[in-house]
């Protein structure tokens, strides 16, 4: 009997949850779609159930749609353990970004970092040489070579050329040469330029030197002093070379003069 007793709330509860249950509109109208439907669940609408502690979601009314135009007032809740809020391989993505950021920093440096510009004397490359008898000149235009080597991996501009030449510690001839060339990236050029140079005045001594016909060859030595400005990024690098030179103040050469009494210097 007293077994019996035991059991009878649980059953008394069980049959009003399931009266109050197939007894609501929702469950009626559940029913009636899946008889339609001939049972398939996969037709079943949403359908919101709503008892007696609860009300329906007053954003979708019911639906399972929200309307048009709210979605970005509406805000979705998603639990914390979802694993959306949780990126995967973080600590390799950015190792990987910090990786690539250096090497493509290296890479900027070891291309753009400035180099040294080379630039090589080569000698005399002819010599023009005329006289003035009456007032005892002798008129040299002497060509010279330049090679100009770019160690850059970008081009750069051989901005200008100031040369002078002196003989006797005495300036007998300058010149300059603008806007000559641009030089590839590890790239070399060669350059000659000429510099009209005048034996005259306290020096006219040396008209009878240079004409002098039991004599073949009238070399004397004069001083070749070169300046050279290159340009790149908008920075400016000069080159200065200074050397001795034997040049033929008797007549016309075109050979090339390679022997020096210096070796180059560079600044």
């Amino acid at each position: 009997m007293g077994t019996t007793l035991s059991h009878l709330p649980k059953q008394t509860c069980h049959d009003e949850c399931h009266d109050s249950l197939t007894s609501s509109p929702e469950y009626n109208a559940m029913q009636s779609e899946d008889n339609k439907n001939g049972g398939d669940v996969s037709q079943f609408p949403y359908v919101e159930f709503t008892g007696r502690d609860s009300v329906t979601c007053p954003t979708c009314q019911g639906t399972g749609r929200i309307p048009r135009g709210q979605e970005n007032q509406l805000v979705a809740l998603i639990p914390y353990s979802d694993q959306r809020l949780r990126p995967r391989r973080t600590k390799l993505y950015v190792t990987a970004s910090v990786i690539v950021c250096l090497l493509l920093s290296g890479l900027a440096v070891f291309f753009l970092f400035p180099r040294s510009i080379d630039v090589n004397y080569v000698g005399v490359k002819s010599v023009y040489v005329t006289y003035d008898q009456t007032k005892r000149t002798v008129y040299l235009n002497i060509t010279n070579l330049l090679n100009i080597t770019n160690n850059n991996y970008y081009s750069v501009d051989v901005a200008n050329i100031t040369a002078q030449v002196q003989f006797s510690k005495t300036v007998i001839g300058k010149t300059r040469v603008s806007n000559i060339t641009s030089i590839g990236p590890l790239d070399m050029k060669q350059i000659d330029y000429m510099v009209p140079t005048i034996i005259a005045d306290e020096m006219s001594y040396m008209y009878d030197y240079c004409t002098l016909r039991t004599i073949k060859v009238h070399n004397i030595v004069v001083m070749m002093q070169v300046t050279v400005t290159t340009a790149y990024f908008g920075h400016a690098e000069q080159v200065s070379q200074e050397m001795y030179q034997y040049v033929d103040c008797g007549g016309n050469t075109t050979l090339l003069h390679e022997y020096t009494l210096r070796t180059p210097e560079s600044d």
